[in-house]
């Protein structure tokens, strides 16, 4: 198994973020082939001080690393890396990793 996660910084306008997010990325997103499940983080990202810079963290599974090359390098994975610059302003870290439960 293997996820990639998009962690997007504190947006100007959350309102307008979450809109477009969850209308528009989100549906474009799963289209990605592959893709096992998608999660999202809600209400406030915490860290062990409080309240965390990050505004909200996306998790999608897929079966392998190899899985998440051939996601994002489709015209969906196209579209949906291209899809972020229409929202994500504020910046979006995307990292992604072989997992396993321990």
């Amino acid at each position: 198994m293997a996820k990639l996660f998009a962690i997007y910084q504190q947006p100007a306008n959350p309102a307008e973020f979450d809109r477009y997010y969850f209308k528009t990325h989100v549906p474009l997103a799963k289209t990605l082939p592959g893709l096992r499940s998608y999660e999202v983080t809600r209400g406030d990202v915490m860290g062990m001080a409080g309240k965390h810079g990050t505004y909200l963290v996306a998790i999608l599974e897929f079966d392998s690393m190899a899985a998440i090359g051939a996601a994002m390098s489709s015209p969906e994975g196209q579209a949906t890396a291209a899809d972020l610059a229409n929202f994500a302003s504020a910046g979006v870290d995307v990292m992604m990793g072989e997992t396993e439960r321990v």
